[in-house]
């Protein structure tokens, strides 16, 4: 019997992908593209076991059937943390098939949502979530209709501002949940700043800052790979599920918006899957009502924050100052003296 080797392969090396692919699926399993690093334990040429890592995500982790039973998933899963943790990430999260829930579990994961027979989503704490939710419950207020948005803001446009307007008239408050993550081509402190700027003027609302648990890496990664239109129904169903069973009651929200989404496909699919899983009567946990508003235009054309991105990199400031509110403007500006 020849002896069972880990193996470490970065995406942007000479990674077997070929063969990584083959295996996966054989197993029912894909590779996400944010996948950035693989380990592979071989006997001899033939792959046996794999896992991946994107960023805080540990994913795409198999074992063949006539190797279980050997810890070559707990083999698998050290190693991955330990490569996570060298990078100084300790907050990790594993997308695994629900029939591994208890394997993982031992070995220090507990499962937060899951979707049908097809994914559980895990994280190393059994008190993260809790913890984040108690301290979110400190921003509640009364009243019978509050209101949750979920914004990137890429830039912050006039669409947007908007958006925060109209809604603000509709609830007894409002909560802005901007995305965290630093995918995008603002940075979150630069998003941040401009959205804060952009809604001053509204009273009835609180600005927070995103985290893991609201359209992110871990809850929905393919909401950063718009350009290669990547649609997940899984991810969607894992977020939207966190949000409904736990963001949502920490804040008292009855009410989620939107805008309306006439050209990116991502958006759209996820405001219809939006309308599904906040609404559903299939999970015990309150129905949050789903409200999409028309997007505004000008000229008939919506104003979208990708129309905004490429006036400036084609520098048509004129064009940028048409679609953004002043403040937003003048911090791009900023932004590009300071380059």
């Amino acid at each position: 019997m020849t002896e069972l080797k880990l193996q470490t392969y970065r995406m942007d090396q000479s990674a077997p992908m070929g063969q990584i692919r083959a295996f996966l699926a054989q197993q029912n399993l894909g590779i996400d593209p944010d996948v950035t690093l693989f380990d592979v334990i071989w006997d001899a040429d033939k792959i046996v076991a794999c896992g991946g890592l994107a960023d805080n995500v540990l994913k795409s982790i198999a074992v063949d059937e006539t190797y279980q039973g050997q810890g070559l998933s707990l083999k698998l899963l050290t190693d991955l943390t330990n490569q996570a943790y060298s990078q100084g990430l300790f907050h990790l999260f594993i997308y695994t098939k629900p029939r591994n829930t208890k394997l993982f579990t031992q070995a220090g994961f507990h499962p937060l949502v899951s979707f049908a027979d097809k994914v559980v989503l895990m994280e190393n704490s059994s008190t993260r979530l809790k913890k984040y939710c108690q301290y979110l419950s400190g921003f509640r207020h009364s009243g019978d209709k509050i209101g949750g948005i979920v914004m990137n803001a890429n830039p912050f446009t006039l669409g947007h501002q908007y958006l925060l307007e109209q809604v603000s008239k509709q609830v007894d408050w409002l909560h802005l949940i901007v995305v965290k993550e630093d995918k995008s081509y603002f940075s979150f402190s630069d998003r941040f700043a401009m959205i804060q700027q952009g809604c001053a003027h509204i009273h009835n609302i609180t600005v927070h800052s995103g985290s893991d648990y609201v359209i992110s890496r871990a809850t929905f990664p393919s909401y950063f790979l718009k350009d290669e239109q990547i649609i997940n129904s899984s991810h969607t169903a894992i977020d939207l599920q966190l949000f409904r069973n736990y963001i949502a009651p920490a804040l008292g929200i009855t009410h989620r918006f939107a805008g309306s989404e006439p050209t990116d496909i991502t958006t759209r699919f996820y405001n219809e899957q939006m309308q599904f899983w906040l609404q559903t009567p299939k999970l015990t946990s309150p129905a949050i009502e789903f409200v999409e508003l028309p997007r505004t235009a000008i000229n008939d054309r919506a104003i979208s924050a990708s129309l905004v991105r490429r006036y400036l990199q084609e520098k048509k400031w004129d064009k940028v100052k048409a679609l953004v509110p002043e403040t937003t403007y003048l911090y791009i500006q900023k932004l590009h003296q300071s380059i």
